[in-house]
């Protein structure tokens, strides 16, 4: 049995492999750093409606975050390629989401938390070394997903696109969707 965070050694180099529909895709983690930032967003709202937050607020706040594309979670955890000029500062930031009637407000705060290298990452990758850094891998998890969970409706680990010329209702406002897809990273030895 290993210790957590301590598997064996990997055979040979161990690219991150990302599944796409109908191809495979090699994913050489090669960036230098992620900064992750803790949004303080509402507890009891959807990670729907959070990502609908955080995203209206790079829209509103567009001097704030320049030409970054922060990727988000639907939680707590927001990650951008440079660090926001914010320091090490918590920003306030007062958020409106047009709604049926009322506009809804929220209050989202920002701070940064630490800088996620990729090197690690990379040095485990290549079996230099055995002690797997979860912060990269969970930043490039949030990475991976943002985008199909901006665009698809995320189901666990699977998003479904809704069908369009097929409708079949199970009652009580549910419907089947047949087709989903999922993402996922794995060490690859070949």
């Amino acid at each position: 049995m290993y210790p957590v965070g301590q598997p064996p050694a990997p055979p040979v180099v161990a690219p991150v492999q990302v599944g796409v529909p109908g191809a495979m895709g090699v994913l050489q983690p090669q960036a230098p750093a992620l900064q992750p930032q803790l949004v303080d967003v509402p507890d009891k709202c959807p990670r729907k409606v959070n990502r609908e937050i955080i995203e209206t607020m790079v829209h509103a706040y567009s001097k704030l975050f320049g030409n970054l594309r922060p990727v988000f979670d639907g939680r707590n955890n927001l990650y951008t390629r440079d660090p926001l000029p914010i320091g090490n500062d918590r920003m306030e930031l007062e958020v409106t989401l047009p709604g049926e009637g009322k506009d809804r407000v929220f209050r989202v705060n920002i701070k940064w938390l630490a800088q996620v290298s990729l090197f690690a990452l990379e040095e485990a990758l290549e079996g230099r070394t055995r002690q797997i850094p979860y912060d990269a891998i969970l930043a490039l998890d949030v990475v991976m997903r943002h985008l199909p969970s901006m665009t698809y409706t995320p189901v666990g680990r699977s998003f479904f696109s809704s069908p369009e010329g097929y409708y079949h209702p199970l009652g009580g406002g549910r419907e089947v969707w047949l087709f989903s897809t999922s993402q996922s990273g794995h060490l690859n030895g070949k």
